[in-house]
């Protein structure tokens, strides 16, 4: 992968997950609830392929991950989490593994039907997810990292195609995208196909490969709690992706 200079070092950013994290553990339950569920539309598919790996069945996998968002809302457990226990993902992961323990244990027992719910989870949506994905012999916490890599990798090619659409140039972005992958486009066939010059395609593939590498230290930098990380967590998440 490419190594994408960090032209923000030495700042905070703003506003990360973490943020929302914390502000769903505040006692503003309505702002609250909002923050949990955009955090639950980012992890719940890793964390659902977790719960399946570990050995659960589709409508248990379901209840386990719905009832772990549904238990982080209502147990106030998030007022004293604190972005300085490192990322996001992590945190996530371990949270859910003590839920899935006590649930073992017991402790929890799965409800259907009943209690307030956070989030629904589509089983038909995320099984043939995971139908999709090639069979493989990692452990449930690389499939784990490796599904939150993927999630975050189309969140910045959803929010650069957007960019792309919204400036009318969505054919250059379409003509263009398989090199952020890895491989290489004809320039010279984008071009006569799109009916631009060689050079200005050329131009356009660099700063497409530049405001990708801006917006991925973006969107991992809003999982951490210290943007000096960015560089080791994007190492780990393309281990984990196998690149």
């Amino acid at each position: 992968m490419d190594n994408f200079k960090d032209t923000s070092s030495g700042r905070r950013f703003q506003t990360t997950r973490w943020s929302l994290v914390l502000r769903a553990g505040g006692r503003d339950v309505p702002a609250a609830k909002l923050a949990l569920e955009s955090l639950c539309k980012q992890a719940w598919y890793p964390l659902y392929g977790y719960v399946r790996r570990r050995g659960f069945g589709p409508e248990d996998a379901q209840d386990l991950v719905q009832g772990f968002f549904t238990r982080l809302f209502e147990s106030g457990d998030l007022a004293t989490v604190s972005p300085s226990r490192g990322r996001l993902r992590s945190f996530l992961l371990a949270a859910l593994k003590h839920h899935v323990a006590n649930h073992r244990r017991g402790v929890q027992a799965l409800k259907r039907g009943g209690g307030v719910q956070v989030m629904s989870i589509d089983l038909e949506d995320a099984e043939g997810r995971l139908s999709a994905e090639p069979a493989d012999m990692d452990t449930p916490d690389r499939d784990y990292d490796r599904r939150w890599a993927q999630a975050l990798l189309e969140r910045v090619l959803a929010t650069l195609a957007d960019e792309f659409r919204a400036a009318g140039r969505r054919e250059l972005f379409l003509a263009l995208q398989p090199g952020l992958g890895g491989e290489s486009p004809n320039l010279i066939e984008t071009a006569e196909k799109l009916g631009m010059t060689h050079g200005a395609v050329k131009v356009a593939a660099h700063r497409l490969r530049r405001r990708y590498g801006e917006l991925l230290r973006r969107e991992i930098a809003q999982t951490l709690d210290r943007p000096e990380d960015v560089e080791d967590e994007i190492q780990n998440l393309f281990e984990a992706l196998g690149d």
